[in-house]
């Protein structure tokens, strides 16, 4: 299914639309982007029943100051936990989607489960599909996992689905061996996966594969845009913008 044109209308809050007193990928982040007619970007991560909770790091440190690891944990004992200085748990994905109801554009970044984006995705892209399967407005989801998009692809095949990607420094993926940094950076698997648009890394457009694609006709989503001036530097090598700390 192609990619629904709002997610080419509408700029795309990074984690929902946060700030001070406002975390990241909270219902509160969502509520305010909802407000401001924005579309919304979120994360996804198993719990240890492989419930999708939405949250970004595969760790609880950074959010929640807790030892853990998000796939360790139960849903119930995920939802207990604050983030940052904040009143908001970690919701599950099943509690997003009724928040958003289809009220804006919905992209869901499914993360990866393999930690060298290999075959090792266990069950989480299925669990996502059949909570999307009775949800009602524009949405789509991404990997950077070509094995997670493929796969989603096979169980929801009427879900817009992406790669998300870059260009796959050696420092910022040392997990990754040449042979495999050098194929994702130039997109080699986007057309295998069933990819209908592309989220990529606004530093990197212009690389000659993200050009060759957007001149098939592939929406070209970037991130993360952090002001106005980049913003500007994007528009004619992007069709829309994931954005955080400021306002489109």
């Amino acid at each position: 299914m192609a990619l629904h044109p709002d997610f080419l209308r509408l700029p795309i809050a990074h984690r929902g639309l946060h700030g001070p007193g406002v975390p990241e990928n909270s219902r509160a982040a969502f509520r305010a982007a909802i407000e401001a007619g924005y579309g919304i970007e979120l994360d996804v991560q198993p719990a240890s029943d492989c419930t999708p909770m939405v949250f970004h790091d595969y760790d609880l440190s950074r959010m929640c100051g807790d030892e853990g690891f998000v796939v360790d944990l139960d849903p119930e004992d995920l939802s207990e936990l604050r983030l940052g200085d904040s009143e908001e748990g970690i919701p599950t994905l099943n509690d997003v989607l009724r928040l958003v109801a289809g009220q804006v554009p919905l992209l869901i970044e499914i993360k990866d489960q393999d930690g060298r984006l290999g075959r090792g995705i266990g069950e989480v892209q299925d669990r996502v599909a059949a909570l999307l399967q009775n949800y009602h407005g524009p949405v789509a989801v991404m990997s950077f996992n070509p094995h997670t998009v493929t796969a989603f692809g096979k169980a929801a095949p009427r879900v817009s689905r992406g790669l998300t990607s870059c260009k796959f420094d050696k420092d910022d993926w040392p997990m990754l061996d040449d042979e495999t940094r050098a194929r994702l950076s130039q997109l080699a698997d986007f057309d295998s996966t069933g990819a209908e648009f592309l989220s990529h890394d606004w530093h990197d457009l212009e690389n000659p594969a993200v050009i060759d694609l957007r001149a098939r006709g592939v929406p070209v989503l970037c991130w993360t845009i952090t002001s106005a001036e980049q913003q500007a530097q994007t528009r004619e090598q992007a069709d829309n913008i994931t954005f955080e700390r400021f306002l489109p």
